[in-house]
């Protein structure tokens, strides 16, 4: 199969790009590049077949012509970004997303693979652990627009066009383009570097929690699943034994990094809290089970540190965090309000301006 990955340069899709070409598979990719200065370790060194930087509001049916499939991970990531920019992230997450579908079933790709999120769930509300069939209760722009993508891409599904929605859990895990801005890697590097975990608040808000390379494990699966069992399906990605609170996760942290203090706070107003179900994908996704705990992640991180050495300057990098990075690009003048690149010559020429110096035509 030749599979297009949006945001193979990212922290899933640099483990993705690996896992799929093992598996046999062309892969080609497309990427913002917003995180590309990023780089933890080595792990890089499988490029995708035909890579290019690419905006998916702008992409057109050109950009996609000759793919089988499409896996979709290219949008603005994780809930307090998307607080930050919340007219951005409508304008990329949903409306982008839908544009990128419909190009696709312009020109023939029958597969669509969406990486949705477990975090459309929200809160405990009516059921104390949620299904794929539980009410959805989005608290923030980044979980809205999952439930719109859903919405508008199962409307869309036919005898040409097949989506998959997989709603992961809160991703952890080493990867070449490392995240530190989500909640087990963000804790592993203040033990490591600190040997310290104050915790603002009281650590009572479940999360359910999904190595990097068991998502990247369920989209193969999916991939490769027979197109009935998974047409305009939607499953939970992770396993029901790695739900935990926030306090746990934290605890097994202290655990796995020897002397590493930790202090508990007060509850900090944070209403998002869910537990998840996950029977469906283990017994109806062909292939797919968990193959790491939280326990196994928070040790892949350490040995990852220890064997890059890892310093506190690496740990707070902006590359690492998206929405630090995000506003360094706006700040250098990289990006404009909307997020989209400012074009190099013309910025150099307003740069002239501004300096005053006149040039000769």
């Amino acid at each position: 199969m030749k599979v297009l990955v949006t945001g193979h340069e990212g922290y899933i899709g640099a483990r993705l790009v690996p896992e799929l070409q093992a598996r046999g598979h062309r892969v080609g990719g497309l990427d913002t590049n917003f995180y590309v200065d990023g780089r933890l370790y080595d792990g890089l060194e499988a490029p995708v077949e035909d890579g290019r930087q690419r905006d998916i509001r702008r992409l057109t049916a050109e950009d996609l012509a000759g793919y089988d499939a499409l896996v979709h991970l290219a949008e603005l990531s994780n809930d307090p970004l998307s607080m930050h920019a919340e007219e951005n992230t409508y304008a990329i997450n949903h409306r982008g997303s839908v544009h990128l579908a419909e190009l696709c079933r312009e020109v023939g790709i029958e597969r669509f693979v969406y990486t949705s999120s477990c975090s459309v769930y929200g809160v405990p509300a009516d059921e104390p652990i949620k299904t794929e069939a539980s009410a959805t209760h989005p608290q923030t722009a980044y979980a809205d627009c999952k439930t719109l993508v859903e919405r508008d891409l199962t409307a869309m599904a036919d005898d040409t066009f097949s989506p998959t929605f997989l709603r992961n859990a809160t991703a952890y895990g080493p990867s070449p383009r490392q995240r530190f801005d989500i909640v087990l890697n963000n804790l592993a590097g203040y033990a490591w570097t600190t040997g310290v975990i104050n915790m603002t608040s009281d650590g009572s808000p479940w999360r359910p929690m999904v190595h990097v390379d068991d998502i990247c494990q369920a989209i193969a699966c999916t991939l490769e699943a027979p197109r009935d069992s998974v047409h305009a399906e939607v499953f939970n990605v992770g396993s029901t034994t790695e739900n935990y609170t926030i306090r746990e996760i934290a605890e097994v942290v202290a655990d796995t990094f020897s002397g590493c203090e930790l202090s508990i706070g007060s509850s900090d107003g944070d209403n998002r809290s869910y537990r998840v179900n996950f029977d469906k994908i283990r017994t109806q996704l062909p292939g797919f089970a968990c193959r790491y705990t939280l326990a196994d992640g928070a040790r892949q991180l350490k040995e990852t540190f220890e064997a890059i050495d890892m310093d506190a300057d690496t740990f707070d990098h902006r590359a690492f965090t998206r929405l630090k990075q995000l506003k360094y690009l706006i700040e250098t003048g990289q990006i404009d309000e909307k997020f989209y690149w400012v074009d190099r010559a013309s910025r150099a020429s307003d740069d002239r301006r501004r300096a005053g110096v006149v040039q000769a035509r």
